[in-house]
This record gives structure tokens, sequence and C-alpha cells, in this order.
């Protein structure tokens, strides 16, 4: 484990149709959960997955649950080929995720559901996986 990392290898849900396998999962730093997400500061993603596809290209999808409503989170980058993978995914490779989620100042101090999706070129859920956070002045 990482210092001052949420490492969570098998905890990460595949919610799609099974195009990929998670094998570590990392936020850090995210000591406990819920994870304490500090406005103004901005947070490691590092998930190690396998895909079950071949795929052109990734694109991530990030949002907030909340009361059951999907809000968008923006990322800096959200081309997974910018984000330590070697593009095209080929079927049966693993690969390592890198990326960044920064929480803006104006976001509302609250407790909600993170979900974190990518996908494939044809939409294909190469991984997805929810975490809950605590958002905090």
């Amino acid at each position: 484990m990482q210092e001052g990392g949420s490492r969570m290898p098998g905890k990460g849900r595949n919610k799609g149709s099974g195009f990929g396998v998670i094998k570590e999962l990392n936020v850090s730093p995210c000591p406990t959960q819920p994870c304490k997400l500090h406005k103004g500061q901005s947070y490691s993603v590092n998930v190690t997955f396998t895909s079950n596809v071949s795929s052109q290209g990734s694109k991530a999808l990030v949002y907030g649950i909340l009361m059951g409503v999907a809000v968008p989170f923006p990322i800096p980058e959200a081309d997974g080929c910018k984000s330590g993978i070697n593009c095209p995914i080929q079927q049966g490779k693993t690969y390592s995720y890198l990326n960044k989620l920064p929480v803006k100042n104006e976001y509302p101090s609250i407790k909600v559901m993170v979900k974190w999706q990518l996908l494939g070129d044809k939409e294909q859920n190469l991984f997805c996986w929810e975490i809950p956070v605590q958002i905090e002045g």
C-alpha cells in the first residue's frame, strides 16, 4: 500500500459487461473511507486493469452520485491514452491508468459517491468503480 493511499484490490466493481478486470485501485492521499477530499486540492488516481477487449482509444467519465443522480465531475484529462495507457489497447494486456481528481473550491461540502469509468472506442466499460468521499472545506 502506498503511503496515505486507499488501495482496494478487488473492491473496484466492474459495473459494465466485464470488458476489463481491475487488478489494483489506489486513490491518494486517502488513508480511510470515505476519502476526505479538501477543496482546492488534487488527488491521484491509479488503476491497474487488464482489458478483455481491443480498443483504439479510451475516454474517462467521472460522476458524483447525488441522491441517485449522476452529476458530471470534470477531470483535467479525459483521454485515457494520455493518462498512462499506451494505445491502442490490446485484449489480454494489463495497463496502468493514472489521473488526477481536482476538488474545486466551489464544490459543496457534502458526502458523495464518486463513480469513475473508462470507456473503450465502442463505449465498452474497460473499468468502472465507485468510492465514497467527503468533500470538506
